[in-house]
């Protein structure tokens, strides 16, 4: 078969508001990229338009920038350098969370509710028969005269009674069935060691996306739930959403004890009876503190050491009933093992993911994680 290439051309069809929501979401790209360095992210959008004319005909740079600071998404600083607004990470956290769920499949029924009834929220198409202290704003009204008619009929065949005269009984009333609505308190643990940027690839872009997204989710649909945002490199550290993108990789080993620790204290203090971690890292446990608070590092294979104070933290964390997903971003023999001891130990979730599916098995997991069996309840 023969294939024939040709220069590509840009689609004429869009409109000047099409080209500029497209600049503005690489635009938020490199900034996620670049840790919110608004002028590095420009000098990109300058060499790529050099290379590929990005803007076209009737924009220059200087253009984009003054339509950038016109819709409130850079400003000035102190210093006269630009950084983003608040604006502009809101919408960049709207993106991350648009382009994660474009990645899930279909669900006819929905997420973030339980899947077992009772006197919840939102109404099931299945009913039941009435019990005292159900609430009459879920009465099947249709099926509870029908089931009248048809009582009424039964007793004309017994006792002669009139089933145009029959009055309704409280045998007769149907209820619409409910969903248990839960909410859930959820620790972000994003490993920042330097393994995450090493050999020249970007494993913590994605991994600051996600969390983007999530929030975004937890913000505008989950209100109640409480999501917390916990970096772990050479010790654990807790970060607002709006830190995140900013976040940087460091010269850091990985101290996955210290990052589970934080994490469970986050949750105990949260009084959620739903509660769950998900850390999302490229490596072994590496690093620790000591009684004396003095840094123990060994990255040489799975120190055992290091590996059982750590797997000390799944289990306490275990006893508190939080879940830990682990979201593995390598195929390190060392990690994988390691991973394997923690989710036993901690019954909880591993899962090898490659960086573009990343945000699909985190929001798939984070859906799952909020259904919890009442007592008595069947599956």
């Amino acid at each position: 078969m023969r294939i024939e290439y040709s220069k590509w051309v840009p689609n004429k069809s869009k409109t000047a508001e099409d080209r500029l929501r497209e600049l503005i979401q690489l635009f938020d790209q490199l900034l996620l990229q670049l840790s919110g360095d608004v002028n590095e992210a420009l000098e990109w959008m300058r060499y790529l338009d050099e290379q590929y004319h990005i803007f076209g005909p009737d924009m220059t740079l200087d253009m984009f920038v003054d339509k950038l600071k016109e819709m409130g998404l850079i400003e000035e600083d102190e210093n006269a350098l630009l950084k983003p607004t608040n604006k502009a990470i809101q919408n960049i956290r709207r993106d991350a969370l648009l382009e994660m769920f474009r990645s899930l499949r279909k669900s006819p029924t929905g997420a973030h509710d339980t899947p077992h009834t009772g006197q919840g929220i939102e109404r099931t198409q299945n009913t039941r028969n009435y019990n005292f202290g159900d609430q009459a704003t879920n009465i099947d009204f249709t099926q509870t005269f029908l089931n009248a008619q048809k009582r009424a009929l039964r007793e004309e065949r017994v006792v002669g009674a009139d089933p145009g005269a029959a009055d309704i009984q409280e045998s007769d009333i149907e209820i619409y069935e409910t969903e248990h609505l839960t909410s859930c308190a959820t620790v972000l643990m994003i490993d920042i060691s330097h393994s995450m940027i090493l050999y020249g690839e970007d494993r913590i872009t994605p991994a600051k996306k996600v969390a983007l997204a999530l929030s975004e989710l937890i913000k505008t649909k989950f209100p109640k739930d409480q999501l917390y945002v916990v970096t772990f490199g050479d010790d654990a550290k807790l970060i607002t959403v709006s830190e995140l993108p900013f976040l940087e990789v460091g010269p850091y080993h990985t101290n996955t004890r210290a990052g589970l620790r934080l994490a469970r204290q986050l949750l105990k203090r949260s009084g959620n009876v739903n509660k769950q971690v998900f850390m999302v890292t490229d490596g072994k446990p590496s690093a620790m503190f000591e009684g004396n608070g003095v840094l123990y590092k060994n990255s040489f294979g799975l120190d055992p050491k290091i590996v059982n104070k750590t797997l000390d933290e799944a289990l306490a964390c275990r006893r508190e009933k939080i879940t830990i997903s682990t979201f593995m971003v390598a195929r390190d023999p060392y990690l994988i093992n390691f991973v394997e001891e923690l989710t036993k130990a901690n019954k909880g979730r591993a899962y090898y993911s490659g960086l573009n599916d990343l945000g699909q098995f985190v929001f798939v997991d984070y859906v799952r994680n909020r259904r919890k069996k009442f007592p008595g309840s069947r599956d």
